[in-house]
């Protein structure tokens, strides 16, 4: 049985599924999304909320590309709070609680929506190969679908095992089935395969909760959005709660740790060490009393709440005694219980720095299945994967990030140069460019490059122009007035009385000095719209520090220049060590800049492949 034939097909529907799909069918790619059912397109599995310190990083860089998890975010948002707010713009997050509901929805809108993109419901089964070129999709009930590229998102799904105490059953996420099949059929082409495990917490009935004894967090007066497209919250914002675990809450934990899956010894994989577990925390930090837990509603319109904070793989009934426990939740009811999932993850070291598979053309993969944990994390390599799958499709250049341009581009180099020994998530002390990787300024650093490949609609693109007129604008008339420590002291502020005159501009970076203050200073520069002056603010911040920063990003973007060979033999290169060889077989670097980053790299290896490179130039470049 044969279907219609598409440029991409997507397997999933989750949050890198989403991302790929309408990437995709952006470039202008006719685009398949499969998914087992509609219903399950943009679903939450774990904590319904989208963004945070590195996480938000993603989402505006997703969004700068004209991605959807912004916009989806925005709209579902019922709290919205910037984190580290008393600290500077480069390590600020956004983050909003969102409602489950209305994320989901919503996001299907959005897929249903997008030009070039179907959704067809289904189960895929096998991949079509032939002579080793992924050539489309087989689904459950034997339909053909060809394609000339595949993006499989399959996220706990591959052979995932849904633990709760000494129960297991297998599963993708609670209340659905684990992909076998497709395992299986991944088992056939031998990729590097491993085991991971996630957890999540049990759910809770908000009207069981004596909420009226709790500490509520409230969002921000002024919320910040995902989108540079959105410009106002769109449902009614809702206070969190917090309260606390105690030391009967960690006595009940204790008394019943070989119940836990975890500790039971019932599971292989390793879980994500920077969001343990209950039982994790109890064991690996003995010392503390307490542990702070959030109760996040789910929504408006629904009763259930998350305690973010407690996932745990411990039995229903143990669940429910050290729930009781905590202050607040003496009479609440678990309406889901918490449970750990197993799930198969190929190593990403086999990716290159498109997300396609080196020993197999046509096949990408993002999300999970590449050793990474969180909704943010997922899409954005969903996105890189639908670029470049499209990209393959409709016979464009590869579309890659470097690390001085985006996090995307820091997150996919660890990936594919260093492979996981743990669910990968994203921090901003993973870029060692974060200064110039802003949340703030993530359309400015990747818009012009969207709007280059053509993945960037018209109303992003005229919002986009105008700003960046608004802004030109806005730093040259700043930067054409002149003001000396005398000028600076009328108006109130204290400066150096080094004779040295600067520009509007270059006050706006000090500390001490505000836009209300140059604007005493020259009143002309009060015509700048607030919008603009937050920008040129943050901008004028670590303009110097930038400046200097430059030459390394310099030499990063030199060394990611320097391709390495397909051809070229680590093991045949005299001088390296065995150890380095094994690797680099391995891990096959795509450029210099990789080959810098993996473990046990000297200069003067380095200088012997950078040899053979320039040797043996007129070999193609790494597949």
């Amino acid at each position: 049985m044969k279907h219609s034939h598409f440029d991409v097909v997507v397997i999933g529907g989750g949050h890198a599924g989403c991302e790929a799909a309408t990437a995709s069918a952006r470039m202008g790619a006719r685009t398949a999304l499969i998914t087992l059912k509609k219903a399950g397109i943009g679903v939450m599995s774990c904590n319904p909320a989208i963004g945070g310190l590195g996480k938000g990083h993603l989402v505006r860089e997703i969004d700068a590309m004209d991605g959807v998890m912004g916009r989806v975010a925005d709209k579902a948002g019922i709290q919205f709070r910037l984190l580290n707010r008393r600290k500077g713009p480069a390590v600020q997050g956004p983050r909003t609680q969102a409602d489950r509901a209305v994320y989901r929805s919503t996001m299907l809108s959005e897929i249903e929506r997008t030009p070039n993109l179907s959704v067809i419901e289904g189960e895929v089964a096998d991949l079509l190969d032939e002579k080793g070129v992924i050539s489309g999709i087989v689904l459950h009930d034997g339909v053909e679908i060809r394609s000339s590229a595949v993006v499989l998102t399959t996220g706990t799904f591959l052979r995932g095992v849904i633990h709760i105490g000494e129960q297991s059953h297998a599963g993708g996420r609670m209340g659905d089935a684990p992909s076998t099949k497709l395992a299986e059929r991944i088992d056939d082409y031998a990729l590097p395969l491993g085991r991971l495990k996630t957890g999540t917490p049990p759910r809770l009935d908000g009207r069981t909760i004596n909420w009226e004894i709790l500490e509520t967090q409230p969002g921000d007066v002024d919320p910040v959005f995902f989108s540079f497209l959105s410009n106002s919250v769109s449902s009614a914002q809702i206070s969190c709660g917090i309260t606390h675990t105690n030391e009967k809450t960690h006595e009940i934990i204790q008394r019943n740790l070989a119940k836990s899956a975890m500790y039971g010894g019932f599971i292989d994989g390793v879980g994500p060490r920077y969001c343990p577990s209950i039982e994790d925390k109890v064991v690996r930090f003995a010392e503390k009393t307490s542990h702070q837990v959030f109760l996040e509603p789910e929504g408006l319109n629904d009763h259930t709440v998350y305690p973010n904070g407690i996932s745990t793989s411990l039995p229903l009934d143990v669940q429910e005694l050290y729930i009781r426990s905590i202050r607040g939740l003496e009479q609440a009811e678990i309406v889901q219980p918490g449970y750990a999932i197993e799930y198969d993850y190929v190593d990403p070291q086999a990716l290159n720095l498109s997300l396609a598979v080196r020993s197999l053309q046509g096949l990408y993969l993002a999300g999970q299945i590449n050793g990474t944990t969180g909704y943010e994390e997922a899409a954005a390599q969903g996105l890189v994967a639908g670029l470049n799958a499209a990209a393959t499709a409709l016979d464009k250049p590869r579309v890659e990030f470097g690390r001085s341009e985006s996090y995307m581009g820091v997150m996919i180099d660890d990936l594919t140069t260093r492979g996981v020994t743990e669910p990968y998530r994203m921090f901003t002390s993973r870029a060692e460019f974060r200064l110039s990787l802003r949340a703030d300024n993530a359309d400015q650093r990747l818009t012009p490059k969207g709007l280059e490949i053509g993945c960037v609609g018209r109303r992003r693109q005229t919002y986009f122009t105008e700003k960046t007129e608004r802004l030109a604008s806005g730093q040259k008339a700043m930067s054409d007035k002149y003001f000396s420590p005398q000028d600076v002291a009328k108006a109130g502020k204290r400066l150096s009385q080094d004779g040295s005159r600067r520009t509007a501009y270059q006050l706006l970076g000090l500390p001490n000095i505000d836009f209300d203050d140059l604007v005493k200073l020259d009143s002309s520069l009060g015509c700048i719209d607030i919008e603009t002056r937050a920008q040129l603010g943050r901008d004028a911040l670590y303009a110097t520090y930038i400046e200097r920063q430059n030459q390394d990003v310099a030499v990063t973007k030199r060394d990611e220049a320097h391709l390495i060979p397909a051809a070229l033999i680590f093991s045949e290169l005299d001088g390296l060590s065995n150890e380095l060889k094994v690797k680099l077989e391995r891990q096959r670097p795509s450029n210099i800049a990789q080959a810098s980053r993996v473990e046990g790299m000297t200069p003067a290896a380095l200088m012997l492949i950078m040899a053979r490179i320039r040797r043996d130039a007129k070999l193609p470049a790494t597949a």
